[in-house]
């Protein structure tokens, strides 16, 4: 089993950065890629990003691309997502996940989920 804690949520005006951490204990974090998805009120859960097991491939959501990085510290066995120009809309419950696949995006391709942090973008 791995165990996922996200931390960093906050609140924060239109414009602003939070930097999201994801710490994993549990089974080896170096094995799994690391992806975070959000679900704001009465939406669905929705991929955000995601990062290769070395770091060396990343992916982005259109709606974030350029304004949010993942990044990953294996030696931490910590996973971050730095959110920056952040806006109203990205409002959300902001969860991380591992998953055994090379490069998974979608929800059942992950293994393992933290309990979420909280993101509020006020306008």
């Amino acid at each position: 089993q791995v165990q996922l804690v996200e931390s960093g949520g906050g609140l924060v005006q239109a414009g602003g950065s939070l930097r999201l951490s994801c710490a994993a204990s549990g089974r080896t974090f170096r094995n799994y890629a690391m992806g975070w998805f959000r679900q704001a009120p009465g939406k669905e859960r929705e991929f955000v990003a995601r990062i290769s097991w070395n770091g060396a491939s990343t992916y982005y959501t259109e709606s974030v691309k350029g304004r949010f990085t993942i990044s990953r510290d294996n030696a931490k066995n910590t996973g971050y997502l730095q959110m920056n120009s952040l806006k109203p809309e990205d409002t959300a419950v902001y969860y991380c996940a591992l998953s055994s696949r090379l490069l998974p995006t979608i929800n059942r391709e992950y293994n393992y989920w933290g309990q979420g942090t909280q993101v509020t973008v006020s306008s």
